[in-house]
């Protein structure tokens, strides 16, 4: 049986959350060219004390580890009752990828895991078993139902607002890397059946420097059922302007679940993020690839003063009712994704 027929649905990322899940940077000289171990490690910790002023933060690290991630997250001031550590090994960071989504059932209120296949975005980093086992490894230890999704997903592929539509991109779901057997309406079915929303909107492609192929958390973001962040980018330039002001478009000719179009904002991108001899010449940085959590939402920033001051400030009026706290990423995104990218949230 789907987790779709027996009564779940996935939540949206603004409803109640019993914790964010991490998983911890690994020991791997090809992350962050290998200098930057010490500096990733206080990344991780400065992130997860802001989350555990807020709610639980659960860890993915191997065993061997915990004493010093505890240590570290205590160095950064996080609230050591809202840290719990768990000894599953893993290959990278990227808890919204290989981790988990965590569907509800409406009725009882049960919480369960759906278990997508996770090939690192398309074969392009190997290894990825441990990564591709955290799923069953994150049910098996919360005793939560396990749902086989059927399929390769990213959680960073998808968006949702609660209201039976899922938002995402052509580059990615139909791209051949991830599931070259499988058909538009097969993908279509799958995410019905594994997540319980009715509709799929698709755009066609991401932002430049995006390993991913377009992951939709860098591009728009559902801020309630009926209103959309949208990345827009001011440098006629970019290679990003005709990309995003297409898929602007296109989000302003979806309707929403009344019927009616969607209210789009608008949200510029930072200036180029850029590194020199870096793999990735410009850097997938995105304001959108924000965190919700219970009573807040961590947002990216990149040491861009007004870019980053403009950013905050629209964030704050969308989610008036939340604390929003800026984060630097700068240094997470030459890896290719930031906060949205690291977490996953897990439903109350």
């Amino acid at each position: 049986m789907s987790a779709a027929a027996a009564g779940f649905v996935m939540p949206p990322e603004w409803s109640p959350q019993a914790a964010v899940w991490l998983s911890w940077p690994v020991d791997d000289p090809r992350h962050w060219g290998g200098a930057k171990r010490g500096l990733m490690w206080a990344k991780f910790a400065e992130i997860a004390a802001a989350i555990s002023r807020f709610e639980p933060v659960r860890i993915n690290a191997p065993g061997a580890d915990h004493r010093a991630i505890a240590e570290a997250c205590n160095r950064a001031r996080a609230l050591p009752e809202h840290i719990e550590l768990f000894d599953h090994p893993h290959n990278d960071v990227w808890c919204r990828d290989h981790g988990p989504i965590f569907v509800k059932q409406a009725g009882t209120g049960e919480v369960a895991v759906t278990d997508w296949g996770f090939n690192a975005w398309g074969g392009k980093f190997p290894p990825w078993d441990q990564d591709d086992a955290i799923p069953g490894r994150m049910a098996a230890a919360l005793g939560m139902a396990r749902f086989d999704g059927g399929m390769i997903l990213e959680g960073g592929a998808i968006e949702i607002n609660g209201a039976g539509q899922l938002l995402t991109t052509e580059a990615v779901l139909l791209n051949p890397n991830r599931n070259p057997d499988l058909t538009r309406a097969d993908i279509e079915q799958r995410l019905r059946d594994g997540l319980g929303v009715a509709e799929i909107l698709w755009l066609p492609q991401g932002i430049e420097g995006d390993d991913t192929d377009g992951h939709i958390d860098d591009l728009a973001r559902f801020v309630d059922a009926q209103t959309l962040l949208a990345c827009v980018e001011p440098d006629r330039n970019s290679p990003n302007q005709p990309i995003l002001a297409d898929n602007r478009a296109r989000l302003k000719s979806f309707l929403g679940p009344q019927g009616r179009p969607f209210e789009v904002l608008d949200i510029p991108l930072p200036q180029a993020c850029e590194v020199a001899g870096w793999r990735l010449p410009v850097l997938p940085a995105s304001y959108v690839n924000f965190l919700i959590v219970n009573g807040g939402v961590l947002v990216p920033t990149f040491r861009q003063a007004q870019n980053d001051a403009r950013a905050l400030g629209l964030l704050r009026d969308v989610f008036s009712g939340r604390e929003v706290l800026g984060i630097d990423c700068l240094d997470l995104v030459e890896e290719g994704g930031t906060l949205h990218c690291i977490s996953q949230q897990q439903p109350a």
